[in-house]
């Protein structure tokens, strides 16, 4: 891989070795820019009494207790108390950290130990394998357990459950568990229906999923535009293959066995009478199909014991539904409701500020965590010019740290929003040489399939003999990619040519426009080898966008907004390279980098830096956590901003809630508590040509809402005001240098994250003091 290295990536790391530490601790802030509060938000030390302190020898499950002490089970307050639960239903809200994993294990060992409750009478259930063998290994650990008990205790996957009881019944399909089998099924499909890659299989199978886990079958599909239509048609083709050879897949499992159980009452009622306590975890990530499944076995008794975090749903996307916690209450009469608001993971200022982010949501539980880690370093922010510098600095700042001895690669996190956000960390930990590991996507920025046939457009102005390119083109002429790749490799064999796509002009009744078409893309190609490669990439966007925008299809696969986007991002990573085939042999770096990293994403001890979504990355724990594009249309993402368009995000009382922002800003809660000891939040003030502000969900936490109430810091007039005819309208709300001098309006536009930094100026027209203060723009 050394060797084919470009001397613009051997110059770029040679430039970059060197970096400059000096700069290092300029470069991050304690507050975001554009704070009008300098607060560092620190929550309280938590009560450190543990059930040593709270459980005496007297009472009469103390040995329990004394045992768990005794394997280092130490519990507080709260965990004691939905520890001692026993009947009706209960619902646990646990906060980041808090030891939910510690509290369902120890409830279970209460149960056994203290109740005498029967192990096969539990029921447990989790959302991942991992999940349920670690709460196997801490119950096998647990006082008066044994691993015989353990395993009587039927803990498991909401899938793996209900398989068993599928199989009990006598069903026998096999499961269609492997991605990539599901995918050449569609593949085949879509070709027998002549639409051979009109759609993305990835996206086609989570559309299936997302309506199963609604509870709703193929057939309720729309059928609204001819695009619904062949999505249809492709998906009960899909169904009707998978009956014809006995598979089912994931998403059957769960609204097959609803429909056995519904369907026989006689096995519902002997389940339920098995199963007498049922404990859940993750609560807030359940769906639709899951919450019936669980409601009907845990009736008539409703012992049903769940735990999770509303402030985490951040899976609504995937089917999760937040009402379901939000509303547990209402729907199990009596619930008692218990809280873990202890941190155990992270320090009072990560926490705190935590606190402050989640806090703007309105449709929540009220609650606050405290933490346990007093506070070495607060929550650092950066204002990078672009993505690019974006990953220059967190790159050097990594490197610092560990050229110092004071970390490892592997206490590294990053994350952000979407894989399509992390093209510049990514392409930077490459050209450094930084052993880094992504987790996630399992392709790279340059293979997705919108970015694919862009580059296979510069392929052949290097290499117009390249068939995988020309095949990758030939949907962009409206051609079908393998009927005319057959073609044009055929034509070769008898007529070869130093351009393939010359073949194309060949097909029989062709019309004079498509011919037409296809002469200019050979055009098109032929020049864009001598352009620089954003150039060249700009130029092939001019057709390409086109093709894009007409495509109903490609909408289905990718929201047309996220589509230019990721172009932009295309341009902004070709505009460091001179030449082409300089840019391309760089890609294929990157896509090399990528398939060898396989390895290291089994190695859990490997020392890495790791790369993934803040999806990905909830459940987990890192000592350093960096997060990307903290910035208005990243985080909160556009398309949360446009369906959600509300006035005075900061001061004014909203009586309804947002749903795509509090989700968004759920999002930024989950990453800010993924971090133990340092918290790095970065706000670019450009990202693909865009200017952006710092996301408003820090500057939420950090503006005084004493300060200028009545007015919009995002430029908005108040919701309950009307524009006057004739009335200036505001446009903008800016934060400026004001001079307190009665007699001097003078005010100076604050544009720099340093200016921001200052308390106070002086005025330059009457020497007075200037103090922050926002300014509104009328016009």
């Amino acid at each position: 891989m050394e060797e084919r290295k470009t001397e613009f990536t051997k110059k770029y790391e040679d430039n970059n070795s060197q970096g400059s530490k000096s700069n290092q601790e300029s470069t991050f802030y304690p507050f975001p820019a554009g704070a009008t509060k300098r607060k560092i938000h620190k929550t309280n030390l938590a009560d450190t009494k543990t059930t040593i302190d709270l459980v005496k020898n007297s009472e009469k499950d103390a040995y329990y207790f004394r045992a768990l002490e005794k394997r280092g089970i130490k519990l507080n307050q709260s965990q004691l108390e939905a520890v001692r639960h026993f009947t009706g239903p209960a619902l646990v809200l646990a906060g980041a950290g808090s030891g939910k994993t510690r509290l369902l294990t120890s409830r279970v060992g209460y149960l056994i130990a203290y109740h005498q409750v029967a192990p096969s009478q539990i029921l447990l259930l989790t959302f991942t394998k991992k999940a349920a063998d670690e709460m196997k290994e801490r119950l096998s650990t647990l006082p008066g357990l044994s691993w015989q008990m353990v395993r009587h205790i039927l803990t498991g996957t909401y899938h793996s459950i209900f398989l068993q009881i599928l199989r009990g019944q006598g069903d026998r399909r096999q499961i269609l568990s492997n991605e990539k089998h599901k995918h050449t099924i569609l593949k085949i499909i879509m070709k027998e229906m002549n639409l051979s890659d009109a759609y993305e299989p990835e996206t086609l199978v989570a559309l299936l999923s997302h309506y199963k886990n609604k509870m709703l079958q193929v057939s309720d599909l729309p059928e609204k535009s001819p695009v619904d239509k062949e999505i249809k048609s492709i998906l009960q083709t899909y169904e009707q293959r998978k009956r014809e050879n006995n598979y089912m897949d994931f998403d059957d499992i769960l609204l097959d066995a609803y429909h056995l159980m519904k369907n026989h009452p006689g096995l519902l009622h002997t389940l339920q009478g098995r199963f007498q306590f049922i404990l859940c975890d993750e609560w807030q990530d359940t769906n639709p199909i899951q919450y019936e499944l669980i409601k009907m076995l845990a009736a008539p008794q409703n012992n049903l014991f769940v735990v999770g975090d509303d402030d985490q749903t951040i899976f609504e996307f995937n089917g999760a539904d937040s009402s379901i916690i939000l509303n547990f209450s209402k729907n199990f009469q009596e619930t008692k409701t218990y809280y873990l608001n202890v941190n155990y993971r992270s320090t009072t200022s990560i926490v705190g500020l935590a606190n402050t982010i989640i806090s703007f949501n309105k449709n929540r539980y009220e609650k606050k965590l405290d933490a346990t880690m007093e506070s070495e370093l607060d929550p650092s922010f950066i204002r990078p010019s672009t993505a690019d510098e974006e990953a220059t600095i967190i790159i050097e700042n990594i490197l610092s740290a560990v050229h110092r001895g004071q970390r490892n690669f592997k206490d590294f996190a990053i994350l952000y929003r979407n894989n399509s956000n992390n093209r510049a960390i990514f392409d930077e930990l490459v050209l450094r040489g930084i052993p880094f590991v992504t987790f996630g996507s399992s392709y790279t920025f340059y293979e997705h399939g919108l970015i694919k046939p862009v580059l296979d457009h510069l392929r052949l102005a290097i290499d117009g003999r390249n068939l995988d390119a020309v095949k990758g083109i030939l949907p962009t002429l409206y051609l079908n990619r393998e009927k005319t790749g057959l073609f044009i490799e055929e034509r070769d064999l008898f007529h070869p040519a130093k351009n393939l796509l010359i073949h194309a002009l060949e097909i029989p009744h062709l019309k004079e426009f498509q011919k037409k078409q296809i002469r200019q893309r050979i055009q098109l190609i032929e020049k864009i080898n001598q352009k620089k490669p954003m150039k060249a990439v700009r130029a092939i966007r001019q057709v390409y966008d086109k093709y894009m925008e007409t495509d109903e299809r490609k909408h289905v696969t990718t929201h047309k907004e996220i589509m230019r986007e990721m172009l932009a991002e295309l341009e902004s990573s070709a505009r460091r390279f001179e030449t082409v085939s300089e840019f391309l042999c760089f890609v294929d770096i990157i896509i090399e980098r990528n398939k060898e990293m396989e390895k290291l994403r089994k190695d859990p001890e490997a020392n890495v830096v790791k790369l993934m979504t803040i999806h990905k990355a909830k459940g987990l724990e890192f000592p350093v956590v960096y997060l990307l594009g903290a910035s208005d249309t990243i985080l909160p993402h556009k398309s949360a901003i446009e369906a959600n368009v509300r006035e005075d995000m900061i001061f004014n009382e909203r009586k309804k809630s947002d749903p795509a922002i509090e989700e968004e800003r759920r999002l930024v809660y989950v990453a800010v508590t993924r971090a133990k000891e340092e918290l790095y939040i970065s706000s670019p003030a450009e990202y693909r040509g865009e200017k952006l502000k710092v996301s408003r969900f820090l500057l939420e936490a950090f503006t005084d809402p004493e300060a200028e109430r009545d007015q919009s810091v995002w430029g908005q007039t108040r919701s309950n005001s009307k524009q006057q005819k004739g009335e200036k309208r505001l446009v903008e709300s800016i934060l400026v240098w004001d001079c307190k001098n009665p007699k001097c309006n003078a005010w100076m536009r604050i544009d720099s994250y340093e200016d921001s930094l200052l308390e106070e100026k002086s005025c330059p027209l009457c020497n007075e003091k200037m103090e922050q203060s926002i300014k509104d723009i009328y016009r």
